[in-house]
């Protein structure tokens, strides 16, 4: 279960192959202390994991990105032209996260990534043992960029950490301008919000100024850029961004080696 909305019942798949879930199976819960205790100990354990996550990634200069959204946010097409667009400058490796299918695992490996999809069955998020084991199977080389692309929600993945460098969060404009101020915990958790689909907004009653100042209201250092996918308005901004960071994951991993 997660600290929320108790899911984690299924046993999540790695490219359709079964693997033990993170979480514990909890017995009944009496209300109180117990379950306050359950939480407390289920986010300490994935905690730990994402720790061990984030030294093997910096041990090999790999910068690590977890996308967050709700479904339909645009978040898959986005990253295969991120692919298009960094093909022959980063290496560049990805985690599909989903309750089924590999439909999305299958389309990142058509524009060109490796990839390995994850199905989280009554899962509604990815956790940092589901991470670690995929990495085992992807093997991402030194200097790689890794996407992770979690399960479409707003709620759960804010609290788990996977041992990522940053939560990207992407919202589109077919959305609504008020989703910072409803799931606040997503917001003021990333440290980038990709404002996607801005070739619709001519269609749309849309209030970008609105919706940005809703989502600096809950987090004040959250970086924005308004993006497209489909007309590639704001994807150079969204590139040197990407190539930014590894750029410091590199530096810090020959920092440390000296």
């Amino acid at each position: 279960m997660c600290t929320t909305c108790g899911c984690g019942g299924g046993e999540a798949r790695l490219d359709g192959q079964p693997h033990s879930h993170a979480h514990p199976e909890p017995g009944p819960l009496r209300p109180g202390r117990r379950r306050v205790s359950l939480e407390q100990s289920l986010l300490a354990k994935n905690d730990a994991l994402a720790a061990e996550n984030r030294r093997a990634f910096a041990a090999r200069g790999i910068l690590a990105l977890n996308l967050v959204s709700s479904p339909g946010s645009g978040k898959t097409t986005l990253l295969e032209q991120t692919i298009l667009g960094l093909q022959g400058r980063v290496p560049l490796v990805v985690i599909e996260g989903d309750q089924q299918t590999s439909q999305d695992a299958d389309r990142i490996r058509a524009a060109g990534a490796p990839a390995v999809q994850i199905n989280t069955g009554k899962g509604c998020h990815l956790d940092a043992h589901m991470v670690g084991h995929a990495l085992a199977s992807l093997a991402p080389p030194e200097g790689a960029v890794l996407m992770i692309e979690n399960v479409g929600n707003l709620v759960c993945p804010a609290a788990f950490d996977l041992g990522e460098a940053h939560k990207v969060v992407i919202l589109s404009v077919t959305e609504g301008e008020d989703k910072p101020l409803k799931y606040p915990d997503m917001f003021a958790a990333a440290d980038l919000m990709l404002l996607n689909k801005v070739d619709l907004l001519p269609h749309l009653r849309f209030d970008v100024d609105r919706c940005l100042a809703f989502a600096r209201r809950v987090n004040p250092s959250i970086q924005i850029l308004l993006v497209s996918a489909q007309s590639g308005e704001g994807l150079a901004a969204w590139l040197e961004w990407i190539e930014a960071g590894r750029n410091r994951a590199l530096a810090a991993r020959a920092t440390a080696q000296v």
